[in-house]
């Protein structure tokens, strides 16, 4: 089969899991009697996505294919046995953090609401033997005011460097591959240095809480529940990696997908789940209600950093920001006029086709925007491969409108109204302008491989 968004003749991605797709996991343990049933890892028959072939070995090392195939329930059971057995010195502190984005997809998929399900999930995970679970929303936060600070002085600098601006959101690690590993450092220089909260919780996780537990960092495993699977190739990334302890900020990553695999193989119902209360990185505080950022379907980078922006660069205060669709529903811009001048144009680009479109636009110097929202999935993060997919790769619509709908309910909580982060900040980051916050905070992105044909690509 050829792939129909890549150059390459036939997917080695699909004929590794060809060949695996039945031995992928065997069983979690020897009591567990788990059996993958496959229902989140086959491919359609129909099409194979580019976002799909982004771990074929044409972007990955076989040490990382490897690495990516061991991230799975199989893992997860691994180190909760080894904390069944008498060698203390092996034991981990399994601490879990799940995406906003997965919530959702909980709540629709067992008609709870999105507070229950959050407490529900909990109270499943601690009942394998996780010890803490944690929302990665304030990793969100710490993102999204890196990435505001960062365009603002890139947009006053934009006179002065050719790279300045447009500036790319850097949360997708769907995109963040392919950016590095097909385009060139014409696109890379571009992406906007912030950790995706992702890796941010990893730095919280494994450092902050770290610290206020007296733990190594080695000491803890750290599973980050997602909506996508190119997650786990962000969790391989040398950068989040401390050599010192030998340890990823990240150790595994499953999807909501696999989540919901482990509970139907034990025969557990979200409904029959003692609710047990999300914990919080500070000390014995437990988290209140679920929050959200700005955004209809992710964290909401746009949104943010165009009002932050128009408040700092113009001193204009907006309220609420208006969408204009372009060529399809995935593309839509968002501009603030001021005494009848555009002054910042501002896109969200997604899925691959959008993001192609917008390359090449900027190849050509064709490029009007100042910031876009680069998101590999069409449809934003609520419909990552790992959720919400019907038993042939498609995806559930009808599960997909209902997480929708209850991600837009969920309240909004500023950034800058978390004094969690304003104080952390302070005492563990020692400043808003530190050093410290561009060694924990941010990282950089650049091309890797590059081909001949890596813009000729037929859409």
């Amino acid at each position: 089969m050829k792939c129909e968004n890549c150059t390459k003749k036939e997917c080695s991605k699909k004929q590794k899991n060809d060949d695996t797709q039945s031995t992928s996991v065997d069983a979690l343990s020897s009591d567990d009697g788990f059996e993958e049933k496959n229902e989140f890892h086959t491919l359609a028959n129909a099409k194979i996505l580019l976002s799909d072939c982004l771990a074929c070995d044409n972007c990955m090392t076989s040490e990382e294919g490897a690495r990516v195939f061991q991230q799975n329930q199989k893992e997860l059971f691994r180190i909760l046995n080894l904390n069944k057995k008498c060698d203390t010195s092996k034991h981990k502190v399994l601490a879990v953090s799940i995406c906003p984005q997965s919530l959702p997809y909980f709540a629709a998929k067992f008609n709870l609401s999105v507070n229950d399900a959050a407490k529900r999930l909990c109270g499943f995970l601690k009942s394998l033997g996780v010890h803490y679970v944690f929302d990665t929303t304030i990793a969100a936060d710490f993102s999204i005011l890196e990435s505001q600070r960062e365009f603002v002085q890139r947009y006053q600098r934009r006179n002065q460097e050719e790279h300045a601006l447009p500036m790319f959101a850097s949360a997708c690690p769907g995109w963040i591959r392919y950016a590095e590993r097909v385009l060139t450092n014409l696109v890379t220089s571009h992406i906007c240095t912030a950790k995706s909260p992702q890796q941010i919780m990893g730095s919280l996780v494994k450092g902050y809480f770290a610290r206020q537990q007296n733990l190594s960092p080695d000491k803890i495993f750290h599973v980050i529940v997602a909506p996508c699977y190119d997650k786990k190739l962000e969790a391989l990334r040398e950068d989040f990696y401390t050599a010192l302890y030998n340890s990823q900020e990240v150790d595994c990553v499953l999807t909501s997908g696999e989540i919901v695999q482990i509970m139907e193989q034990k025969n557990v119902s979200m409904k029959d789940v003692t609710e047990v209360a999300v914990d919080s990185l500070f000390d014995e505080i437990k988290e209140g209600d679920v929050v959200r950022h700005d955004g209809k379907r992710s964290d909401g980078y746009l949104e943010h950093i165009f009002k932050h922006a128009a408040k700092e660069l113009f001193g204009m205060d907006v309220k609420e920001i208006t969408y204009k669709a372009l060529k399809n529903k995935d593309f839509q811009e968002v501009t603030l006029e001021k005494d009848g001048e555009t002054v910042l144009r501002f896109a969200a680009a997604y899925g691959f086709r959008n993001i192609q479109n917008m390359v090449l636009k900027l190849k050509k110097g064709k490029f009007l925007y100042h910031f876009v929202e680069v998101l590999a999935c069409p449809g934003g993060c609520l419909n990552g491969k790992g959720q919400a997919q019907t038993e042939d790769g498609k995806p559930d619509k009808a599960l997909l409108n209902q997480m929708e709908e209850v991600y837009a309910a969920i309240p909004v909580r500023l950034p800058e109204t978390n004094m969690h982060v304003q104080k952390m900040y302070q005492d563990w980051l020692e400043g808003m302008d530190s050093k410290k916050v561009q060694e924990t905070l941010h990282t950089k992105y650049s091309a890797v491989n590059q081909t001949a044909s890596n813009l000729d690509i037929k859409w």
